[in-house]
């Protein structure tokens, strides 16, 4: 689908493809609203694919004194693990307690019982140097105490955001990737009339017609909409993390601590068959318009903080295969440090304009129900949300023909794909039934969202719809031609094109997603000025 193939009117456009947006657009096709949903590169091409991939209350917000923060993600963690297994997952954390060093037991063991009250059950221990020993050997001895276990939940973000518009889109709304919105149109009166937007690769323009625009566009909020507060503006902080093998570091559940430079929380965490490490917290002062990457600097941060705790673990930076960067839209004052900024969100709205940004991927609802709330005088009459309904549709159980594929598998791709992971599996090869290397990814996974999912470059693919290009050495370079194979049908695209998608991908993978030493000639794909959705 393009921009030509859509209709002129809307009861509501949506400006922003990332989990901010696509939560807003998932709950209004939910109330029947007509809802079209503008992306001005890919689908969570943003900080919602390069997150620490947790959903988590925070335990760092109790200190800061920020319980309400707190209270509102741990009930939609909680929400979430009931809604969309496969998807939101537990995962046990644990933490050590060194004598001398960061947070003692007591005050440790008091944020983790109101952790659990807000949890409603108990899901924390303690354990003795000798046991916790035992449960993570590669952590260091030296002063330990003893440590806690207690579970949070993580998450495929970029997947999170797919099925949440996958699903929208199967209610009737419509979503476009690739749409940049070049201006809110307004009327004599000033207020909202509709949006023009343009295709950023075909240059084809269309305006669009509704009364209501919401602006989720995140760290590009303020382009669109300025802050009403003028001492309060968006504060671009970025957070940066380093992917290892499994074998480079063998954890089977994640540890979080205190970083020796600067006491700030700090994890390493399996996930997908590898093991991903950070993050960090530093201003953003580059370019928005270009991709984040990661700086020596925040490279030498991680690997200071993963040697302070595994010493034992023979390991270096250029073990990892691969990095990425974030950028959280944060609005502040200026004057506090990045990582004691908070992270709640605001919403905005100027007749017919409502722009929400700020908050947490964990807590993406309640930032859509408070938005739609500020829209609701723009918006024709429909019914209330019920709030206790699931975001996320209910799937089947498995099928009796597994097609030789465990329960496990099951649940995993019904997280990620909804109901069409029947399809995904009818429809594959026994051969493709398999995993690609040291990844949880299906080779059928890919041709699939090839297909379905707008995917018009070879990096919305491995680094979006899948996560190879994260999750192999060199973004799985020597997976390539056999995912072309694969694709063929998918993406018809020339040999020239083919060679131009590989280049490309090549390019951004080498400068944004490899250590800074590695990183080759700048690449520009999709850089383009604009307002930023």
């Amino acid at each position: 689908m393009n921009l030509r193939d859509l209709p002129e009117s809307w009861d509501l456009i949506v400006i922003g493809g990332g989990i901010t947006g696509a939560g807003i657009f998932r709950e209004a096709a939910r109330m029947g609203l007509k809802t079209l949903l503008l992306e001005r590169r890919d689908f969570s091409w943003g900080t919602s694919s390069r997150s620490t991939k947790l959903v988590h209350g925070g335990l760092r917000y109790l200190r800061e004194g920020h319980i309400f923060v707190t209270k509102a993600a741990v009930e939609e963690r909680e929400r979430m693990l009931k809604e969309a297994p496969g998807l939101v997952e537990h995962i046990g954390f644990l933490m050590p307690v060194y004598k001398g060093s960061g947070p003692g037991k007591w005050t440790i063991d008091i944020g983790l019982l109101i952790y659990d009250l807000l949890a409603r059950h108990k899901q924390h221990d303690f354990f003795d140097r000798e046991d916790f020993s035992k449960m993570s050997p590669l952590i260091k001895t030296e002063g330990l105490a003893g440590g806690f276990m207690f579970y949070d939940a993580q998450v495929d973000d970029s997947r999170m955001v797919l099925r949440l518009i996958n699903e929208a889109i199967l209610d009737g709304a419509s979503a476009i990737n690739y749409a940049e919105v070049t201006e809110v149109k307004r009327g004599r009166q000033g207020e909202v009339v509709g949006v023009i937007a343009r295709d950023t690769e075909e240059k084809e323009e269309r305006t669009f017609i509704s009364r209501a625009v919401i602006n989720a566009t995140g760290t590009w909020g303020e382009e669109l909409h300025p802050s009403p507060d003028p001492k309060r503006h968006l504060r671009p902080l970025r957070g940066s993390h380093l992917v290892f093998s499994s074998t480079s570091l063998p954890l089977d559940k994640a540890v979080a601590f205190m970083h020796p430079d600067d006491n700030r929380g700090f994890f390493a965490i399996p996930w997908e068959g590898a093991v991903i490490v950070g993050t960090t917290d530093v201003d953003h002062k580059e370019d928005l318009a270009k991709e984040p990457v990661i700086s020596e600097d925040e490279v030498s941060y991680i690997m200071r903080g993963l040697r302070a705790y595994f010493p034992t673990v023979d390991i270096a930076a250029e073990d990892c295969i691969s990095t990425f960067a974030g950028i959280r839209p944060v609005l502040s004052e200026g004057k506090l440090s990045p990582s004691e900024e908070s992270r709640d969100y605001v919403v905005w709205k100027k007749k017919g304009l409502v722009t929400v940004t700020g908050g947490k991927l964990t807590t993406f609802r309640r930032m859509a129900w408070d938005t739609l709330k500020a829209a609701k005088a723009y918006l024709p009459p429909v019914e209330e949300l019920d709030k206790d309904d699931p975001v996320f549709s209910k799937v089947p159980k498995t099928p009796d023909n597994n097609y030789g594929l465990p329960p496990e598998e099951w649940r995993r791709l019904y997280g990620r794909y909804g109901k069409e992971a029947d399809e995904l599996v009818s429809s594959a090869s026994k051969e493709d039934l398999t995993h690609v290397p040291g990844t949880h990814t299906l080779w059928a996974e890919i041709p699939f969202v090839a297909k379905r999912e707008q995917v018009r470059h070879l990096s919305d693919l491995l680094l979006r719809r899948v996560r190879i290009g994260m999750l192999t050495p060199k973004g799985g370079r020597e997976h390539l031609t056999r995912i072309k194979d694969l694709c063929k049908a998918s993406l018809p695209w020339s040999e020239v094109r083919w060679e131009q998608e590989i280049d490309m991908y090549n390019g951004t993978w080498e400068r944004a997603y490899s250590l800074p030493s590695k990183k080759g000639e700048e690449n520009n794909e999709h850089e383009r000025p604009g307002t930023g959705n």
